[in-house]
């Protein structure tokens, strides 16, 4: 002898997608973002394109090249706290290779006495950097006049926030 109940399938359909719903809303989230701090740094820097020049500027009314720099890692996605000037931004971070470059790494110049860091810029990608000229925040290829021939280059990756310590600059020379 069997025994039957009385289920409809439209209850049975319903008590099943009540669980499912349950089971979806209760269980923890395991989602998660990255973001590249890289990629949001260049972005930022590209943002300020534009600006005014302004000796010891530090703000998008005006900007010198460190104060460029320092406010851009500031209210970027990194919310990193760089030094204000270029020789000491310089003396954070770990030297790279200027082929390993990437958005968002700071490229060190000495535009003065010679193997002395006098300005910053932030790269962006493809050659390229962000940087406040006297011309105000231009975004210069590398190998332009000003970009490679007149001033020696030293570079220094700070993009990465995951970094617990960032290492000393310690390579100095020309780019190849």
């Amino acid at each position: 002898m069997s025994y039957r109940l009385p289920v409809s399938k439209w209850l049975a359909a319903s008590v099943l997608f009540m669980a499912l719903l349950v089971a979806f809303v209760l269980s923890p989230a395991n989602a998660s973002a990255s973001i590249n701090y890289g990629d949001e740094v260049a972005a930022m820097a590209k943002m300020q394109v534009g600006s005014s020049y302004k000796y010891g500027g530090t703000t998008p009314k005006g900007f010198d090249a460190s104060g460029l720099s320092q406010y851009v890692y500031k209210n970027a996605a990194t919310e990193l706290k760089i030094p204000r000037t270029s020789s000491d931004q310089y003396k954070t971070g770990r030297a790279v290779q200027q082929k390993d470059l990437q958005a968002g790494d700071l490229v060190f110049y000495a535009t003065g006495k010679k193997g002395q860091v006098s300005f910053v810029g932030i790269y962006y990608g493809k050659g390229t950097f962000i940087g406040a000229t006297s011309k105000g925040v231009k975004e210069v290829k590398m190998i332009d006049k000003y970009g490679r021939k007149s001033i020696s280059e030293q570079n220094a990756s700070l993009n990465n926030k995951a970094r617990v310590t960032l290492d000393h600059c310690r390579e100095t020379g020309a780019p190849d």
